[in-house]
């Protein structure tokens, strides 16, 4: 029950249940257009945008975050339905949600924290023109399919042109200006319904969102449940695999993404496990429900934040509200000029491109922003996924190069004749071959020690170059010690015990065990 009461916090109800509204209201066309970018029914789309919703509010690691149908995620859709039908979509969503739950058990959620900056600056920016290239269609009367296909697109004759900017640019005003007045209802949703008005009121022709439908209007029955009608076979699996994979795994690196910048805006931490969970449960159900699935929204999410919305009841209404909007208000919901809806996504646009890495030119290492720049672009032209991949795998490939270069050691000869090399640095696979090139086995003395105690075996290559080296001194007759072992150093050792065989000098100030691995 007190879990139930914290949707009500007095404190955040009243903005939660407005922005609510509000995101509901913007969830409509973009639900519809990313049904119709997968090829299925718009009814499939706004399903899936309502209980994503409601079933992620409920169950979200991240409050405020608001998940329903995606483009990222209809991209990916569309080639499934034509070759296979909307039923083998709807048993990819369930399965989907399956591996995002595996994901969840297995608590791999968390490695959505070791995402470099410049990645998440590159996503935020490349996010922000995605949604503005989005928006550019719903000026045209033809927009050919595929990326930047605005650009060969049929515009709208020159007074619809003027009309259609002259009401984005009040709805842009209205949300600007209106907080300065008064913050106790949404800007966005004064914003929507104002111009609403005015465009059914002066009778102003222009396009709504019944012109998105074709079939002409969004009204439809509740859901029911039913397992896709598709043979459960392995053929079946082997067709669905694939999709599945993609699918989860856009899904939840965007939503993932999504969640680390609202944690930023709001200064809070979301639970990254908790809403892979969340993001898995919503896919499955949706799945039987005949829903496309679907995962975080940022442009939504971003509305939703800056109308106030903090809690988890603000995505429930957003939820209830899309459901109510289905049953009982389509007439009034397909009237509502795109734009209202445009605008509105205009301003999400502007408040989510952070402007601040404009000002970070010259300021920062070329690498980070190589990465930023490439995480924009990438994201631009393909999708998410792909961007946020190769910005780790740039960012991580500039941090082994800069590790591998500092592996060093000091050398100095005791009174027996006996050589030492304290090295410091990572051993580890980008370092080995700067590691081999230290030491002289041929020349060395009869005694040779290697002083770990600022130094690190990483990985795999790591004891690999040390059972290298080891083998080079035996082979030159010379014996080889390795102290001042760091516990995981010696816990890797330990496990490869079979490949690393070599003499650990006996320590007794840091109780360096001789028989770790003598065992």
């Amino acid at each position: 029950m007190q879990h139930i009461l914290t949707y009500l916090s007095p404190g955040t109800y009243r903005a939660d249940v407005l922005s609510g509204l509000t995101v509901a209201l913007a969830l409509v066309p973009e639900a519809i257009a990313f049904a119709l970018v997968a090829q299925v029914d718009p009814i499939v789309g706004l399903y899936a945008a309502f209980m994503v919703s409601i079933i992620t509010a409920v169950l979200s690691g991240r409050p405020g975050m608001i998940s329903g149908a995606t483009g990222a995620l209809a991209v990916v859709m569309v080639a499934l339905v034509v070759d296979h039908g909307v039923e083998y979509l709807f048993a990819t969503v369930v399965l989907m949600g399956i591996i995002q739950l595996l994901v969840a058990f297995f608590r791999l959620g968390k490695f959505s924290r070791i995402i470099p900056h410049p990645v998440m600056l590159g996503f935020v920016n490349g996010l922000a023109i995605v949604i503005l290239l989005a928006q550019i269609p719903q000026f045209q009367s033809f927009t050919p399919e595929g990326h930047f296909g605005w650009m060969h697109g049929t515009w709208l004759a020159t007074p619809a042109l003027l009309s259609m900017i002259s009401l984005v640019v009040a709805t842009m005003a209205v949300i600007y200006f209106f907080p300065k007045i008064t913050k106790t209802v949404p800007s966005s949703l004064v914003a929507i319904g104002g111009v609403s008005l005015a465009v059914i009121a002066f009778g102003i022709d222009t396009p709504t969102v019944k012109d998105l439908l074709a079939s002409g209007s969004m009204a439809a029955g509740l859901p029911t449940f039913s397992f896709p009608l598709v043979p459960f076979t392995f053929e079946t699996l082997a067709i669905i695999f694939p999709y599945a994979i993609i699918l989860a795994f856009i899904g939840l690196v965007e939503s993932l993404m999504t969640l680390s910048l609202i944690d930023e805006i709001t200064d809070t931490r979301g639970k990254s496990n908790k809403e892979c969970f969340a993001q898995g449960t919503a896919n499955v159900v949706t799945g039987f429900f005949g829903g496309m699935g679907g995962c975080a929204m940022v442009g939504q999410s971003m509305i939703n934040i800056n109308s106030g919305g903090r809690g988890r009841l603000s995505g429930i209404i957003a939820g209830l509200a899309l459901l109510s909007f289905i049953l009982f208000a389509a007439p009034l919901i397909e009237r509502i000029p795109l734009a209202a809806l445009i605008g509105v996504m205009f301003m999400v646009v502007i408040g989510t491109f952070a402007w601040s890495s404009l000002r970070l030119l010259g300021k920062i290492p070329n690498v980070d922003m190589v990465v930023l720049a490439t995480v924009s672009i990438v994201t631009v032209l393909t999708d998410l996924a792909i961007a946020v991949i190769a910005g780790i795998v740039i960012s991580s490939l500039a941090f082994a190069w800069k590790k591998a270069g500092k592996i060093n050691a000091k050398t100095w000869t005791d009174t027996d004749g006996g050589k030492h090399y304290e090295l410091n640095g990572f051993v580890f696979f980008a370092s080995t071959d700067n590691f081999s090139e230290i030491f002289t086995p041929k020349n060395d003395p009869e005694e040779v020690y290697i002083d770990f105690q600022n130094a690190r075996i990483i990985d795999h290559s790591g004891i690999e170059a040390v059972n290298s080296l080891t083998e080079k001194y035996l082979r030159a007759g010379k014996k080889l010690h390795l102290y001042h072992l760091s516990a995981d150093c010696r816990q890797l050792l330990k496990n490869a015990d079979k490949i690393v065989e070599v003499n650990i000098k006996e320590d007794p100030h840091y109780e360096v065990a001789d028989d770790l691995l003598d065992s």
